[in-house]
């Protein structure tokens, strides 16, 4: 059953992102279906800590901006979505390659929505889960 109130478009998605954190990190929208999202990110100088590993900051980022950008598409004008709270819990250090985030629906509410996102490498072995909880917020005039 497909989940999306607006057109998806991970090319728009794309550009929305310019000149951001997400342009920055090296973050892409690889794949949209009926009710995920999911994103890339490569392991680089960019993502990294001191100790040569994906830094938690950079999977975290990844995982908030995969699932608040499909919490976005999951509501129609004048509504949108800004994260509430955001839960990581990492599972494999990565030191190179790129990582895979998908973000899935647990609850599309009216007020609230939260999401999982499943972290894997390039051999889909799991990096990191999360569950983040978005606030759905009426634009005023």
């Amino acid at each position: 059953m497909k989940i999306w109130k607006r057109q998806i478009d991970i090319t728009k998605a794309a550009d929305r992102c310019q000149n951001t954190m997400v342009d920055h990190l090296g973050i892409e929208f690889t794949e949209v279906g009926d009710d995920y999202l999911i994103a890339s990110m490569p392991i680089d100088q960019r993502t990294k800590q001191p100790a040569g590993i994906m830094h938690g900051g950079a999977s975290c980022a990844l995982a908030e901006t995969v699932g608040s950008t499909a919490a976005n598409f999951c509501v129609e004008d004048p509504y949108y979505c800004v994260g509430l709270d955001i839960n990581v819990n990492h599972i494999r250090a990565m030191r190179s390659g790129k990582v895979y985030a998908k973000a899935k629906p647990y609850h599309l509410g009216r007020t609230t929505q939260v999401w999982g996102i499943e972290i894997v490498d390039e051999e889909n072995k799991l990096v990191s889960v999360s569950r983040l909880t978005m606030a759905v917020i009426e634009r005023k005039s």
